[in-house]
């Protein structure tokens, strides 16, 4: 069953309240998800969905010794990401629409046989202190069109659920409903997602344990996502007229041939 929003892809469009609600049960539920890895505090799950063929995947962990706000902070923060994200090639916010909400630019290195990916997508957010959300979907902006040689992706909803369980006991919760396109066959991104999902949330965490000492020398009061008025100044105001609608988000999507798959293409070590 697919899961349903008033956020569409395309559509630029400040989520309502039963938008987070409906992010946070996605997350919280687990109705209809098959459980794929249980050990180690972390726990995978797919479900199949009607937008794709590509099933939908949540990721569960617990970290007893990161603070939620700490958490937060490094799912938010653009210049750190540079430092911990071996798949980013390129990220960059474009404009701010509300100090809730942005637009940014995501361009994900794909280790052969795959080409890469990039995404153009509102991020959304909502801070009640001892649960956090972060989430976002695809849209089209005129200041990062397609590349050559790079596959658009399609994000329907993906994002974060962060709860306080004590002082320094965080329980992340991942959700992602997308789409990669191209040519790949569901089997390859459903096996990639499980594969590739638990070493994300490994990599947040370590890259959590060195938050604090990082950002002590980098612009420590510096926290856009936090402070309304960091986030107005320091990004291009939102321009309606800068986004396409999602007919123009499908036509422009480039359709390139990645050859044939097997699945021993698709080391572990690669990821």
């Amino acid at each position: 069953m697919a899961v349903t929003t008033s956020l569409k892809v395309g559509e630029v469009k400040i989520p309502e309240d039963a938008d987070f609600r409906l992010f946070k049960s996605m997350c919280e539920e687990n109705d209809g998800w098959k459980l794929e890895v249980n050990k180690a505090q972390t726990m995978v799950w797919t479900k199949a969905n009607e937008l794709s063929d590509f099933k939908m995947v949540k990721v569960r962990c617990v970290f007893d010794d990161i603070d939620i706000a700490t958490m937060y902070d490094v799912l938010h923060d653009p210049q750190y990401r540079k430092t911990w994200d071996r798949t980013m090639l390129e990220g960059a916010e474009i404009c701010a629409i509300n100090p809730n909400n942005d637009i940014g630019y995501y361009a994900i290195r794909s280790p052969p046989p795959l080409k890469n990916r990039d995404f153009v997508t509102q991020r959304s957010w909502l801070d009640c202190g001892y649960e956090k959300i972060i989430f976002n979907h695809s849209v089209n902006h005129s200041a990062r069109p397609p590349r050559k040689g790079v596959i658009r992706g399609t994000s329907y909803l993906t994002g974060y659920y962060l709860v306080k369980l004590e002082d320094r006991k965080t329980q992340l919760t991942y959700v992602s409903q997308s789409d990669p396109k191209g040519n790949l066959p569901a089997w390859a991104v459903n096996k990639l997602t499980k594969m590739f999902a638990p070493k994300v949330i490994g990599r947040i965490y370590k890259a959590a344990k060195g938050y604090e000492a990082w950002k002590s020398k980098n612009r420590p009061e510096f926290k856009p996502w936090a402070n309304p008025e960091q986030m107005m100044s320091s990004l291009p105001k939102f321009n309606p007229a800068d986004v396409a609608s999602d007919e123009k988000l499908a036509a422009s999507n480039e359709s390139l041939e990645e050859g044939e798959l097997e699945e021993a293409d698709f080391k572990d070590e690669d990821y």
